[in-house]
């Protein structure tokens, strides 16, 4: 029994000693419950809609104030002519667009049929439909109101409408985020692994003491993933078009200098996360704290971001797999130009450039 407690002792005297281990396996349930408890949330509320409404009658008004007054939507703008209706899309300033049709109070009242478009945004399928769904549901608590103070046999004839992707394809909304993921697991993990793996069999001291610049051996240990990131990009883009059915509608150059500077993201990530682990296992521990748990959960490959509390969703600025899925979905599936994807270039390559600044002074402290 005395030799069991010692044994036990030891092993909490090394557990303890590793403070980073410690804090990690500490802080990650708490993370985790946190962000399943909060980010998590399968209802869309406060979704961003346009109303185009060339009636403007009694019905129209009534309408659209219903639609504002329910937690689900907020009206943000009325537009003014069918051509904008894709434009406000493009620009990505509404998630869904009511289009009423013309004379629509008339055409409810005399006839007994009025007509609604729900036009939303096919590259999230399953959202556009949540949203439909909520719509329809104000719609068809609209008319029972009606029929039950004037007893006429109102009737909202409502159609949906998916734009860039009417076929309600999921691969449209899962590649892009697939493709974040994948290669920020390339790039940033392993590099950060192999890194501390240097450490723990203590060849990186006798790197560190060697006449090689910092800079130098940066790219040398980043070289290898790159490449293999490259493959990884390669092959996904190819499956995604010639298996899934998912076209590269925009410009396949920018896609690539997109990709490639959220590769160098991705290593200088891995980079900063291997300058503090000691161990392979400390590293596989931070990139799935730093790295895994944010980005499936913040990113918006899975959830919408904008469903979250507001502190979560000013934490998901800086992830950066959510600025690359953004970027994608602009160029393969909405067929967007530069112009459109600028933001998410410029804020990409400033991670960057931040992240392997880090980097290099991280080495160089060693070095000192």
């Amino acid at each position: 029994m005395k030799q069991l407690l010692s044994f036990v002792r030891k092993e909490f005297h090394h557990i303890f000693r590793d403070r980073t281990t410690m804090a990690i396996l500490l802080l990650l349930p708490i993370l985790m419950l946190i962000l399943f408890g909060y980010a998590i949330n399968t209802e869309i509320r406060n979704t961003r809609i346009a109303i185009y409404d060339p009636s403007n009658d009694e019905a129209t008004r009534a309408i659209a104030e219903k639609l504002d007054a329910s937690e689900y939507f907020t009206v943000i703008k009325y537009l003014n002519h069918p051509a904008d209706v894709e434009l406000e899309f493009l620009k990505g300033s509404v998630q869904m667009v009511v289009s009423f049709s013309q004379n629509f109070y008339e055409n409810m009242t005399r006839a007994g049929d009025a007509q609604i478009a729900l036009i939303t945004d096919g590259t999230d399928p399953n959202s556009a439909k949540t949203i439909a769904t909520y719509a329809t549901s104000i719609l068809g608590q609209y008319q029972q109101e009606k029929f039950r103070v004037e007893t006429i046999p109102y009737h909202i004839d409502t159609h949906l409408k998916l734009l860039y992707n009417p076929q309600m394809k999921g691969a449209y909304n899962f590649v892009p985020g697939v493709m974040g993921m994948i290669l920020m697991l390339i790039c940033a993990m392993m590099t950060s692994i192999s890194i501390a793996r240097e450490k723990e069999m203590g060849t990186m001291e006798v790197l560190l003491v060697s006449p090689v610049k910092p800079l130098v051996m940066i790219i040398a240990k980043t070289i290898p993933y790159f490449f293999l990131s490259l493959v990884n990009l390669a092959t996904i883009l190819l499956l995604s078009v010639f298996l899934l059915g998912v076209p590269i509608a925009g410009s396949f150059f920018w896609l690539i200098v997109l990709s490639l500077i959220y590769l160098f993201v991705n290593l200088s990530l891995g980079l900063v996360i291997s300058s503090f682990a000691q161990s392979q296992l400390v590293a596989l521990l931070m990139s799935g704290m730093v790295l895994m748990i944010p980005v499936i959960m913040l990113s918006g490959l899975m959830f919408p971001v904008e469903n979250m509390p507001k502190f979560f969703q000013v934490l998901s600025q800086i992830i950066p797999a959510k600025w690359y899925i953004v970027g994608v979905k602009k160029i393969m599936i909405k067929g967007l130009s530069l112009s459109a994807i600028t933001l998410e270039l410029g804020i990409l390559l400033g991670m960057a450039v931040m992240l392997i600044g880090i980097s290099l002074k991280k080495f160089k402290h060693r070095l000192e």
